[in-house]
């Protein structure tokens, strides 16, 4: 195989990756969510409050189908539908500003509506708001990049797909088995609802690696920075000028 050829087999490679990585976050978002596609409920199987039901289904149906989007788009690029693919990442530009929009209000109204006493990784209810707010902030930086990068796949592709792996934090620790190995250690201290998350990220970008021969550094360096970001969140989390912070959000 020539320098060429070698070079068209790891772009494939790295397309149909996407896909499938993808279609992992997918699958680990319905599993974290059960409570709410099967029952309608919030986790871990608390009623949503009528007033707020709405806003629920609003952002629940729009992390869907960002979720099938972000298995669809790579599957186009690699079966050569390009045209479909352009037209339909116009639309999830779009999905990703409501997805903010809509994913703040969940955040400052969930907070709201938890027991003070409901302890989550270690963190109470206005500790725990950092968790979802920086799912947001994350998610929005990776598409901005994503976006802004759109004809540079190599910089795209890894950006979309970190933006998609951010928002499954909330997912992945509402799976048990994925979260409760390390509750009270100090894990949870640095890393709280983030550590299967970034060690999912890991994973994914050992195997990218393994397929491709190299190492993705676009890859690399924004899983780098997600995990010192959310180093940085769960430490400030229980600080006092964040519990000032979010009493200002709260009110």
């Amino acid at each position: 195989m020539n320098k060429e050829d070698l070079t068209v087999a790891k772009s494939a490679s790295a397309r149909w990756f996407y896909s499938i990585a993808s279609g992992l976050l997918l699958v680990a978002a319905v599993i974290g969510f059960r409570h709410f596609y099967l029952d309608l409920q919030a986790y871990p199987g608390r009623p949503i409050p009528p007033t707020a039901r709405f806003t629920y289904i609003v952002h629940g149906v729009m992390m869907s189908a960002w979720m099938v989007l972000s298995v669809v788009q790579p599957l186009l690029v690699a079966t050569g539908r390009r045209r479909i693919h352009m037209k339909l990442g116009a639309l999830a530009a779009a999905l990703a500003i409501g997805i903010v929009v809509v994913g703040y209000l969940i955040a400052i109204g969930s907070t709201r509506g938890t027991p003070p006493e409901l302890v989550r990784f270690g963190l109470a209810p206005k500790a725990f708001l950092t968790v979802p707010l920086n799912g947001i902030l994350t998610f929005a930086a990776f598409v901005i990049v994503g976006v802004l990068n759109r004809r540079r796949p190599n910089i795209h592709r890894p950006m979309m797909f970190l933006a998609s792996l951010s928002v499954t934090a909330a997912a992945l620790g509402r799976i048990p088995l994925l979260s409760g190995w390390y509750a009270g250690t100090l894990l949870e201290v640095w890393f709280s609802a983030f550590l299967s998350m970034l060690m999912l990220g890991i994973l994914m970008l050992a195997v990218k690696c393994g397929l491709e021969k190299r190492l993705d550094r676009w890859f690399a360096t924004g899983l780098g920075g997600l995990a010192v970001v959310c180093l940085a969140t769960s430490l400030v989390a229980k600080t006092k000028v964040w519990d000032q912070c979010a009493t200002l959000l709260l009110r």
